[in-house]
C-alpha cells in the first residue's frame, strides 16, 4: 500500500534506481530490466526517457503552461493561442498532454516514457510526440515490438484510446501490477489534500470541477463533459 505522499509525488521512499537519475518501484525496475533484455535480444536499445517525476516538478510544468511560459499544444502537437481560451478550456487543453500536480502517473514509480537512442537520427532531439512512434516514425519498429511483447512483462499503455481526454502516448508504459493499485488509491480527496498550501494555477476552476476532471483525464472511465467556463 502506497502512502498518500508516495501516491502524489511528495515522497521517494517507494523508489529504487533504474539507472542514473531514473527511478521506479523495485518490482517495476526488475520487470523493466527483463523487458529491456528481451528488447535487446530483438535488436532494440530500449531506454527510459522519463521515469519518476515529483510533485514539485509537475507543479512547475503545470503552472508554466497555465501562465503562458511554456507552450500548450493541441491534438496535432501544435501550439495553441491560450489568450482565446476560458480558464476551463485552458485547464482542459493542458490536461490533454500534462497531468495535474499530484495526479501524474509518473509520481507512482510504475510508469515511464521510453525510446531507443540508437534509432534517433543524428542531430535530432527526442520530442515524445506520436509521429515518432507511429508508422514511418523513428521508433515505429520498437513501438510495434512493444505492442507484441510488453504484456508478458506486465506493461501496457495507459494512454492509447483516442476517445479519452488524454492524448495518445505510445511512448508511455505502465507496470500494471503496481499501477492498478495506485489507480484505486488516488481519489479527489487525496488530490485536494496534496494541494493544501500549494500554488496550483487555475485551482479556482479545477476544484469545483474536479469530479469531471477525474472522469475525463484521470480515471478516464468515460469522456466526461466538454470543458468550458
Amino acid at each position: 500500500m502506497m502512502t498518500m505522499a508516495m501516491l502524489t509525488g511528495q515522497s521517494t521512499e517507494h523508489l529504487a534506481v533504474l539507472r542514473g537519475h531514473h527511478r521506479l518501484q523495485p518490482e517495476a525496475v526488475e520487470a523493466f530490466r527483463a523487458l529491456q533484455q528481451a528488447a535487446k535480444d530483438a535488436g532494440f536499445n530500449l531506454q527510459p526517457a522519463s521515469t519518476f517525476r515529483d510533485f514539485a516538478r509537475q507543479q512547475t510544468i503545470w503552472n508554466a503552461k497555465f501562465e503562458g511560459e511554456r507552450a500548450v499544444l493541441d491534438e496535432n502537437s501544435q501550439p495553441i493561442d491560450i489568450s482565446t481560451l476560458s480558464k476551463g478550456e485552458l485547464c482542459c487543453a493542458i490536461l490533454r498532454w500534462s497531468a495535474l500536480p499530484g495526479a501524474s502517473r509518473h509520481h507512482w514509480g510504475t510508469d515511464l516514457d521510453i525510446y531507443d537512442p540508437d534509432l534517433l537520427p543524428e542531430g535530432k532531439k527526442l520530442q515524445l510526440e506520436p509521429w515518432e512512434y507511429l508508422e514511418d516514425g523513428y521508433f515505429s519498429a520498437l513501438s510495434q515490438w512493444l505492442t507484441d511483447n510488453m504484456e508478458q512483462f506486465g506493461f501496457y499503455r495507459p494512454f492509447s484510446d483516442e476517445e479519452q481526454g488524454v492524448a495518445v502516448e505510445p511512448w508511455h508504459l505502465s507496470y500494471r501490477p503496481l499501477s492498478t493499485l495506485a489507480e484505486h488509491q488516488l481519489t479527489e480527496d487525496v488530490l485536494r489534500n496534496a494541494w493544501q498550501g500549494q500554488h496550483i494555477a487555475g485551482s479556482d476552476w479545477l476544484i469545483p470541477h474536479l469530479s469531471d476532471v477525474f472522469s475525463r483525464f484521470i480515471t478516464v472511465k468515460d469522456r466526461g463533459q466538454p470543458c468550458n467556463g
